[in-house]
């Protein structure tokens, strides 16, 4: 389908950093073709008026586990890892890949609605995971979560390998896979090794938890005299792309460590708020020129996947922590959740900004409403004042998910209805 968008504020987020006003961009197939003024020889199937709407790159969420909607509100105000130990990993014992399934439908048209286009996952039942983003039309980079005390248990390296062979570019390219070994306490130092090794051969990027809490990184000085970073550095896991979750607690030698193999670190801010884990060295990074992606984590521990509330906090929690009010501007933040979103996921020749021949992955986000008025800066009102419910419609590869803030191809209430079942199987 080619589709004209007419009269709309641009944020491109290309490298000139351009906000175009009443300005039109034109989709040919998957592609956007056109961005400019009064585009009017492009023969278009659908017009849609982008007057007082602002168009932008869709947001991606570059650390989740979608299908953990299912335990949301299930376990609150808890340390990490009583949280984990003692309600998450228990409960999790009991999924099916059907759990899965509809945890992650359901994530997903929360995603949707608040104007993601791609998440990257690491979860298991993650085939449960690859249905639900095909049947969906959302883009989906992800990964089986490998934990392992043995290098020689090929369990979970030959699941990966099967699922990258089943899955790798379904969906017209919307899903890609990543190998996913779950952090260096679940992991040991040659499982790890295993694991880098597997990933290059397969030429595949790695999905991490790294230095999430102090009791962590305490605990890997005890075991190996290092932090988790330099340990994994050690061990050849920063030898490929690397998308390294939460990094709250680094020291330099870690920050330059990150820097030096290009790793793209993702922020957590209201996970890592809400377990109490402490504020990550934001700033310290991008001073360091590491790049920074944006995440929401799961919904046990966020309790949502609301990118508007990511890019918020991002923002606002390091001017508070810094003292500084000039640091993580909006436009930093909104860099965030799109274009460095898609470096870190190694997609920022396709998606991530609005430029002519990459994918249109693009939401319109409705600013008519009282809480936009007046305007002066436009990007500052996708930063501190625009809600997730502002986001109007949604396009994905070149396709209309979400029009009018009805979703086009999932059937809510069917979702709805099946994950109230699961709940009264899992927790009753």
């Amino acid at each position: 389908m080619n589709i004209l968008i007419k009269n709309a504020y641009i944020i491109t987020m290309n490298q000139k950093g351009e906000v175009l006003e009443k300005a039109d961009l034109a989709i040919e197939n998957d592609r956007i073709k056109y961005i400019g003024k009064d585009i009017d020889n492009f023969k278009a199937d659908k017009i849609i008026d982008g007057t007082k709407k602002v168009v932008m790159p869709g947001l991606i969420n570059c650390h989740t586990h979608m299908a953990m909607s299912l335990f949301r509100n299930y376990a609150d105000d808890l340390p990490l890892y009583e949280w984990l130990t003692q309600k998450i990993w228990p409960i999790e014992d009991k999924l099916t890949g059907e759990d899965v399934y509809y945890g992650t439908m359901l994530s997903i048209i929360e995603s949707i609605k608040s104007g993601v286009t791609c998440f990257s996952d690491m979860y298991f039942f993650m085939d449960d995971t690859a249905k639900a983003a095909l049947e969906s039309g959302i883009r989906a980079r992800l990964a089986w979560g490998m934990i392992g005390d043995r290098a020689n248990d090929n369990t979970r390296f030959d699941i990966t390998r099967r699922f990258y062979n089943d899955w790798q570019g379904k969906g017209d390219g919307r899903i890609t896979i990543m190998a996913g070994p779950h952090a260096p306490y679940t992991c040991s130092p040659e499982y790890l090794k295993r694991v880098a090794e597997f990933a290059k051969e397969m030429n595949l990027g790695i999905h991490i938890h790294l230095s999430e809490s102090k009791r962590e990184v305490e605990e890997n000085y005890e075991k190996f005299s290092k932090s988790p970073i330099k340990h994994v550095y050690d061990l050849g896991i920063l030898d490929v792309p690397v998308t390294a979750a939460h990094c709250v607690h680094l020291s330099d030698e870690d920050i330059d460590i990150l820097k030096e193999k290009n790793v793209s670190v993702v922020y957590n801010p209201g996970s890592n708020l809400k377990l109490g884990n402490g504020f990550a060295p934001v700033v310290k990074l991008i001073e360091k020129g590491v790049n920074v992606a944006l995440g929401t984590d799961g919904s046990s521990s966020n309790n949502n996947v609301n990118m508007f509330e990511e890019i918020n906090l991002s923002a606002i929690v390091n001017k508070g922590v810094s003292g500084d009010p000039t640091v993580v501007s909006a436009i930093e933040a909104l860099k965030m959740a799109t274009i460095n979103g898609a470096k870190a996921l190694c997609m920022d020749s396709e998606v991530g900004s609005i430029e002519e021949n990459k994918k249109a992955d693009i939401i319109i986000v409705d600013i008519n409403k009282p809480h936009f008025y007046p305007i002066h800066d436009i990007v500052s009102s996708m930063v501190y004042t625009a809600q997730a419910s502002d986001v109007e419609t949604v396009i994905i590869n070149g396709n209309i998910v979400m029009e009018n803030y009805e979703i086009k191809t999932i059937d809510v209430e069917k979702i709805y209805y099946n994950v109230e079942k699961c709940i009264n199987r899992l927790i009753g």
